[in-house]
């Protein structure tokens, strides 16, 4: 990595999503918002890090993994955090999240971009990217039949596999 493309990850990399005042901090809700360990949400947090980072380095749109995916979504419900100090402050530009719009092209569009997301992992960090956060694009895109459930009223009873 050059040296401005460094001091930009470290920047990155440090930026705390954590208020160490709240009695449930941004990681101990994802954890609870998606049944994760404490440090699997710590390591999701660290590989959603290393997305906005591939974003920003290159012009070309990007995926991510559904994992990754989670924390962007609960980090853009931060609206301070997400616009105003990583946007604002360390980024200096806005990463939009753009959703699909269903159908067969997007489906492929989206593994494109999502392929092209592993190998700039790869070239960036010199590494392949932890599979359990990362998976391949066949699993990333075959399970994604998701509902939010309160889990207080309703059993979860996992289905056979097929």
């Amino acid at each position: 990595m050059e040296s401005d493309s460094l001091h930009l990850w470290n920047q990155i990399r440090d930026f705390e999503l954590d208020d160490d005042d709240s009695s449930m901090t941004f990681t101990d809700r994802l954890a609870r918002e998606n049944g994760w360990t404490h440090e699997f949400s710590v390591r999701a947090i660290h590989e959603y890090k290393k997305f906005l980072f591939l974003v920003y380095v290159t012009s070309q749109p990007l995926t991510p993994s559904d994992v990754v995916d989670q924390v962007w979504h609960l980090h853009l419900l931060y609206t301070h955090s997400y616009w105003d100090e990583l946007c604002g402050n360390i980024l200096k530009r806005k990463i939009h999240h753009g959703p699909t719009k269903g159908g067969k092209n997007e489906k492929e569009k989206f593994t494109n971009w999502y392929l092209r997301t592993i190998e700039l992992y790869k070239s960036n960090f010199n590494q392949n990217p932890p599979i359990d956060i990362w998976p391949s694009n066949e699993i990333r895109f075959k399970d994604v039949n998701f509902q939010r459930i309160n889990v207080d009223n309703n059993w979860i009873i996992k289905k056979p596999f097929k």
